[in-house]
C-alpha cells in the first residue's frame, strides 16, 4: 500500500485587534508556548513560534490533511480564549480577522527560524507593518492597502 510523504513548511502571521491588546513580555512567554501546544495537538509540528507586541508569527511543518485555515483559525481561536480566560488585560482580547500565509523550502527552514525567533530586535528598527508589506511584497501577493490588518505604531 502506497503512503503520502510531504514535507510543507507554512510560515503564518496574524496581529492583535485594538490598540489597548498589547502582547506584553510577561505574555508572550507564556502565549507562545501555549500556541506551540495548539500546533502540536492540531498534528502538526511546531518550529518556531514568537512574535512582538502586536503581532504572531507561526512557522510549522503542515500534514497534508489539513488546510492552512484550519490551523490558524484554530491558533487564533484557542489562544485567544485562553488569554481571555487568564485575564491578561482589560476588556475583550481578540485578533484581527485574517493572517498571511507563506510556504518554504526544507532549505530556507533555519533562516525563517532565526528570523522569527529574533522579532524583538527585528522590531527595534522595522514596524509591524514594514515587515509584513515586506513578505507580501517579497511572495509577490497581491493586495489592496484598505483590506490590511489596523496597524498600531
Amino acid at each position: 500500500m502506497a503512503n503520502t510523504y510531504t514535507q510543507l513548511n507554512i510560515h503564518g502571521v496574524f496581529s492583535v485587534k485594538g490598540r489597548e491588546n498589547t502582547l506584553s513580555s510577561a505574555i508572550r512567554s507564556e502565549l507562545f508556548p501555549y500556541i506551540t501546544g495548539i500546533l502540536k495537538s492540531t498534528e502538526n509540528y511546531p518550529l518556531a513560534v514568537n512574535g512582538f507586541k502586536d503581532h504572531i508569527h507561526v512557522f510549522f511543518e503542515i500534514i497534508p490533511s489539513q488546510s492552512i485555515s484550519e490551523i490558524m483559525n484554530k491558533v487564533k481561536t484557542n489562544s485567544s480564549k485562553w488569554i481571555n480566560d487568564r485575564k491578561f488585560m482589560p476588556g475583550r482580547f481578540s485578533w484581527q480577522e485574517g493572517y498571511a500565509a507563506f510556504s518554504y523550502s526544507r532549505s530556507q527552514r533555519n533562516n525563517v527560524i532565526q528570523y522569527i525567533m529574533n522579532q524583538e530586535q527585528h522590531h527595534h528598527k522595522t514596524t509591524f507593518r514594514e515587515e509584513y508589506l515586506n513578505l507580501l511584497e517579497e511572495f509577490k501577493v497581491e493586495y489592496d492597502l484598505k483590506y490590511l490588518f489596523e496597524f498600531y505604531n
